[in-house]
């Protein structure tokens, strides 16, 4: 899931303190999960503006709402008289449904949070990066285990020199990827796929040209 976390209220207030009215839109899918910006979270951080607002005596009308996902059409239509009753929207989505929304809307739309990472949810409140979706995916050879990620080299072919007693040298409480890899390997009984020397990626090759597109032919309508 896409890991954010919550802008300072200061920062948010410096954003939408010119506008007059304000609607606090939730996306309840990825950044639900992590508790930073569902419909849940969009309804506290309104109340917690309209404070500010009042400690600043600024006439200002704040409301909330939220949909199911930002990143999509389909879900926009029961929020729509939301949506242009604001003259600004403050987003708690991750990067890509404030993107969306600007795009679809003609007023200005700022983001309530910092899309951090892909992460995975190892126990409620604790979320772990996992995935930097590099478009080549190399898990089948590493065990399920992503050295772009957890590396903090982003080796392809470990580990280094600097590792120690499976831990990172750049940080001791960080367990060492390749260590994991070789041990996950061993475990299923596939260490020869160690053997095997990953290719280098061609980051400029897969970044040329602008953002990543996939489009699917046969589920257009």
């Amino acid at each position: 899931m896409i890991v954010g976390e919550q802008k300072p209220i200061e920062e948010l207030w410096e954003s939408i303190k010119g506008h007059q009215k304000v609607l606090v839109f939730g996306c309840n899918t990825c950044v639900a999960v992590c508790q930073q910006g569902g419909n849940k979270e969009a309804e506290i951080l309104a109340s917690l503006l309209r404070m500010k607002a009042t400690q600043e005596g600024v006439e200002m009308e704040i409301q909330d709402s939220g949909i199911e996902r930002q990143c999509e059409h389909e879900f926009f239509e029961k929020a729509e008289g939301r949506i242009q009753w604001a003259d600004a929207v403050l987003s708690t989505a991750c990067g890509i449904g404030v993107q969306f929304m600007a795009e679809k809307y003609a007023k200005p739309v700022y983001p309530g949070l910092n899309t951090t990472f892909l992460g995975a949810v190892e126990k409620l409140g604790h979320y772990v990066e996992r995935c930097q979706a590099c478009g080549q995916c190399i898990l089948a050879a590493t065990g399920g285990i992503c050295p772009i990620a957890r590396c903090a080299k982003r080796l392809l072919n470990g580990p280094c020199g600097g590792s120690t007693k499976g831990h990172c040298e750049i940080n001791k409480d960080v367990p060492c990827a390749w260590q994991l890899i070789v041990d996950r390997l061993q475990q299923l009984n596939l260490m020869e796929r160690y053997e095997d020397l990953a290719p280098i990626k061609n980051w400029s090759t897969d970044r040329a040209g602008g953002p990543r597109k996939l489009v699917r032919e046969d589920v257009q309508l």
